[in-house]
């Protein structure tokens, strides 16, 4: 029989254990990996062939995840012997590459075991673990295709690597100390401090240490901040508890008050720092993913308050690399561990390239002589009510394949938006999403973006015939698409933002539609050419029609009240009531008074003030009316200080009516026969509790409240008057945790079918592949 075997199975073990497999049964033939996969040939007794192709479900590696098994009978060729054979290299590929994976136990008992050939080596892996998304060049994947090329086995290795009953048979990235990759500490001036298990120049800044990984962990326990090449880029690290360390990073990184991830040396360790209450949230911080797992801080937890500032939640990552448990264990303490890079650039990969933008920041740097191929940030993950939900999908889940429903009949190539950039590549019935590249929004974000695509293109033979792009003309991904079509000649296909948030989680949960979405988030495009953010659509994959709104308002001064908070509560204030607003008692002190009294001028006037729908906007200017947060650093703070803010307990909503047919008032008109939910009364209210000195607790549980309790209402509504069963959750507010999980159980106890992105971000990472299954759609329906 001739056995095809689809999904990941390249760089899994896929090929000894299929061997071992035959081994056992007493079959004849061959295994290789080709373009599409894993090739088996067997030959024996009909029942024992048969009993073959059903142990190769059974029993599979820990990594492998088969998609499809084709068996066909071919004629026997009389083969002795079982073997594996070499890669062929024709064919056009389509196999899953398999994403990075955390170090395997058996190769971490290894790494701590003074008796072993690999003790305290960096780089150990195996079959079940290891780097591999980051280090492939091309497929099938074997080590010429890999970025361990230019390392050749010892005999040792290559003893393990050839035989099948070793779990390091066929392991492409199989090293040891005598053969494989060396870690070097150098100074800022690049100067080695200590490499290959000696230290240089004395040791003067390191002490007694051993090796260079040692020496790093006494520099940081001394207060150094430093950099460290892993396995999709740099990582600057510091001691979590270390105040003054934590502060020198901030400052010198240039991000204010945007939180840092922390690296505990294990889960013990890790549940003295935040809440792990659920069994979904221990499997996310010990699976071979290593996400960062946005958790509930404890009471007291032993980390520095500069850690993440205004935020009740720390986002905890376990060592995902033999290299990072090294670093944890000699330095005995928890370490921020955060991107490479200076805020709003890409994180830095190449040795050269870290050691000129990194140099102002790291007092030292750890690095390897392994190359990296693909910068990978680190995936970002919540739990909420059981369910994993995506902040940032990257290292340990790219670029693991996506059904595509009803599959692409051309190859498409999804550009994504401007935040959270991402891109994703389709052919048949597979699409794959791109690593997290960043906000798309300067040269050096923009050639990163430009990499990736031409990297999965080669990877998975990918020409794209269509591009799918953001209705916005100034995003980078728009001009990138143009540039293409203009050089390429690719037919164009624009997709409206939030009709792709709502298509992209209909597409991940296998529906086409119909369904109704609640599509909240910060900036879209409109249709209309207007701000939009707050919006409920009726749609499918192939088209969408808005059916209800949150009431529009001035966003005064443009971008400048995105980055200035108090600028949107001055704007609501304004239509809200009958008379200029006075500057609230909570910013006074914090905004000029004439400047104040200037933006509500813009607001009532609308000049240099477009309007808005966005709900980002509204939580922006509750914030700001709470006084939490009159400017911001990055995206979303305002919303999720609001957010840290909500007390534990229930509170009765604030008013937020829906108006039915359109509305009129705040010098708006119209709407047609929208549903809009108008939050004058709820930002009266707010303002009112404010001055009369309620708590900022009650005040943002109550809007909270009010939020979801309004979205229920309209979307319940909406549902029954348009004979739809299914409400998408999505766009970039739904990542608070409170106001999805009270929006779902409302909308789950009115008998509605809740969706929301589970495989992808709600936010703008998962744009892209919105826009492919939009693209795709229409051209199956042209």
């Amino acid at each position: 029989m001739r056995v095809r075997v689809e999904g990941t199975v390249q760089g899994v073990g896929f090929r000894p254990y299929v061997y071992r497999v035959a081994g056992r049964l007493g079959l004849d033939g061959f295994v290789l990996n080709d373009a599409h996969g894993v090739l088996v040939e067997v030959e024996g007794r009909p029942e024992v062939v048969e009993q073959f192709t059903e142990q190769l479900w059974a029993e599979a590696p820990p990594l492998a995840k088969i998609e499809r098994v084709s068996v066909a009978p071919c004629e026997p060729t009389g083969a002795a012997g079982f073997t594996i054979r070499a890669s062929p290299r024709d064919g056009v590929p389509d196999a899953p590459v398999t994403p990075d994976s955390a170090t395997c136990a058996d190769c971490l008992a290894e790494l701590l075991d003074p008796a072993d050939r690999r003790f305290r080596y960096p780089f150990t892996n195996c079959t079940n673990c290891g780097p591999r998304f980051t280090i492939v060049r091309g497929i099938p994947y074997d080590r010429p295709f890999t970025t361990m090329s230019g390392f050749t086995m010892c005999a040792r290795c290559q003893a393990e690597y050839d035989d099948p009953g070793d779990r390091r048979f066929h392991a492409q990235p199989n090293a040891c100390p005598e053969c494989g990759p060396s870690v070097t500490l150098v100074d800022a001036d690049g100067s080695a401090v200590a490499r290959d298990g000696a230290v240089a120049r004395g040791g003067a800044a390191a002490g007694a240490a051993p090796d260079a990984v040692s020496a790093a962990a006494i520099a940081l326990n001394a207060g150094a901040i430093l950099a460290l090449k892993g396995i999709g880029g740099f990582h600057l690290a510091c001691r979590a508890d270390d105040e003054d360390a934590v502060a020198r990073l901030r400052a010198r990184k240039h991000r204010e008050d945007k939180p840092f991830a922390v690296m505990p040396p294990d889960l013990e360790t890790a549940r003295t720092l935040v809440e792990i209450v659920d069994a979904a949230s221990e499997r996310c911080l010990l699976g071979p993913e290593r996400p960062i797992v946005l958790a509930p801080r404890r009471a007291g937890a032993p980390v520095a308050a500069a850690v993440a500032p205004g935020s009740p939640e720390l986002g905890v990552m376990l060592p995902y690399s033999p290299l990072h448990h090294l670093l944890l264990a000699d330095a005995g303490t928890t370490l921020v561990m955060t991107s490479g890079n200076v805020s709003d650039e890409p994180i830095a990969y190449g040795d050269e390239d870290a050691r000129a933008r990194l140099a102002g920041i790291a007092d030292l740097f750890l690095l390897h002589d392994r190359p990296i191929q693909t910068r990978t940030d680190d995936s970002v993950v919540r739990v909420v009510a059981g369910r994993t939900t995506f902040l940032r999908r990257s290292r340990g889940y790219v670029p693991g394949s996506i059904a595509l429903p009803g599959g692409t009949t051309r190859p498409v190539l999804g550009c994504g938006a401007e935040l959270k950039s991402t891109f994703c590549l389709a052919k048949g019935e597979r699409a794959w999403v791109g690593h997290h590249i960043g906000d798309l929004k300067n040269y050096e974000t923009l050639r990163s973006f430009q990499d990736g695509v031409e990297h999965f293109e080669r990877l998975f033979a990918v020409a794209p015939e269509v591009i799918a792009h953001d209705l916005h003309p100034e995003y980078l991904s728009t001009k990138y698409a143009s540039e293409r079509q203009e050089r390429e000649g690719v037919e164009l296909v624009a997709v409206q933002h939030h009709h792709a948030h709502l298509a992209a989680c209909l597409a991940e949960h296998g529906w086409a539609g119909p369904a109704l979405g609640a599509i909240f988030d910060g900036t879209g495009y409109g249709e209309d050419g207007t701000v939009w953010g707050g919006e409920l659509l009726l749609g499918d994959l192939g088209s969408f029609r808005r059916v209800g709104m949150l009431m529009p308002v001035r966003l005064p001064g443009g971008e400048r009240a995105i980055r200035q908070p108090w600028r949107m509560a001055c704007a609501w204030l304004t239509i809200a009531g009958d008379a200029p607003p006075a500057l609230p008692r909570a910013l006074q002190g914090r905004v000029p008074e004439r400047t104040w009294e200037q933006v509500a001028e813009l607001a009532r006037t609308g000049v240099a003030s477009p309007l808005t729908t966005s709900m980002g906007r509204l939580f922006d200017g509750v914030a700001a009316l709470c006084g939490l947060r009159p400017e911001v650093s990055y995206e979303g703070q305002a919303a999720i200080e609001l957010e840290a803010a909500c007390e534990e307990t229930s509170l009765a909503p604030y008013p937020l009516p829906l108006e039915g047919g359109g509305f009129e008032g705040g010098g708006f008109e119209g709407g047609g026969e929208l549903l809009v939910l108008d939050p004058r009364p709820t930002i009266a209210a707010v303002a009112a509790d404010i001055e009369s000195g309620a708590s900022v607790g009650s005040v943002a549980t109550r809007f909270h409240a009010a939020v979801a309790g309004a979205t229920v209402a309209a979307c319940a509504r909406a549902a029954a008057e348009h004979g739809v069963e299914r409400v998408v959750l999505s766009g970039g507010v739904f990542q608070n945790r409170r106001l999805l999980s009270e929006t779902a159980a409302g909308l789950a106890a009115a008998g509605l079918q809740v969706l929301i992105p589970e495989r992808l971000p709600c936010n703008d990472g998962g744009i892209a592949y919105g826009q492919v299954a939009v693209a795709a759609w229409r051209m199956a329906h042209s």
